[in-house]
């Protein structure tokens, strides 16, 4: 069921993240948000956290929902199109078989692929077709889910799919109001026989949300700040039936980094 998890992956903040972004990262504030953000996904959501630690190597791993697609019992292990980010995947292979998923890997030189231009609403995959994934890698993405419709969208700029929309419940996307956003939107109406109902916030980044499903009929949305975003804020406020947390990641915003980025959610019945 969308939105059911059990466990969540993340990686610590290293101190080399200060470096990033041109010096613009204020490391005290990345590790405080990061932290607060795992007692969210603990507290909140009741998950079992599995925290790697911090690698001064990979001063962008805290993203580490970029290294890995999670649908059903498989497991697939990205190829970002940075060379500089590749050994961010290091390990997850293990972790996953420990797991018991089946494990995938983009081995191919020729496929580029970031884990947030993948949005699984539940019924289908949609793959953003962006400056970080290419065809390749959303050919190979159709190739390990065959259960699933895969339908690419084009994304402009800098920008992931994921960057301006996601999913706040089986059947309800959350868009921005970006003309990118818009586009993106209808493309995927276009491209879908099931439909959706759409929240607009008028915030791009603030449509980057984690929804969950905790305990047989409480729905959770972790959003962006009202100090971040109030008038995206405002709009949350309206799904009445929704426990709302707020969450900060102004740092990791910085170097392109989002809420769902911050981790990797699973569903795994398994005491490890």
């Amino acid at each position: 069921m969308t939105g059911r998890y059990t466990h969540a992956v993340v990686r610590g903040v290293p101190s080399s993240l200060a470096q990033e972004a041109d010096g613009k990262v204020d490391l005290a504030r990345a590790q405080r948000e990061s932290g607060v953000f795992c007692g969210i996904l603990r507290q909140k959501l009741g998950l079992q956290v599995m925290e790697l630690p911090p690698n001064e190597d990979l001063p962008r791993g805290q993203l580490i929902g970029d290294m890995a697609v999670v649908v059903a019992d498989t497991a697939l292990i990205t190829r970002p199109s940075n060379p500089a980010r590749r050994k961010e995947t290091e390990g997850l292979h293990k972790l996953f078989e420990e797991l018991k998923f089946r494990v995938c890997e983009l081995t191919d030189e020729s496929a580029t692929l970031d884990a947030s231009d993948i949005l699984f609403t539940g019924t289908e995959i949609f793959v953003g077709l962006s400056k970080w994934t290419n065809l390749r890698g959303a050919e190979m993405v159709a190739k390990t889910y065959q259960d699933y419709a895969v339908s690419t969208v084009p994304v402009a700029g800098d920008l992931h799919l994921k960057s301006f929309c996601s999913m706040a419940g089986p059947d309800t996307l959350i868009i921005g109001s970006s003309d990118t956003a818009k586009k993106a939107l209808k493309m995927m109406e276009q491209m879908t026989d099931h439909h959706y109902e759409t929240l607009t916030v008028p915030d791009d980044p603030a449509a980057n949300c984690i929804y969950a499903r905790v305990g047989p009929k409480s729905n959770v949305l972790v959003h962006r700040s009202a100090e971040e975003y109030p008038n995206s804020a405002q709009v949350f406020q309206k799904l009445t039936d929704y426990t709302l947390v707020p969450a900060s990641c102004t740092e990791v915003s910085k170097i392109g980094g989002c809420l769902t980025a911050c981790s990797i959610l699973i569903n795994r019945k398994l005491e490890i």
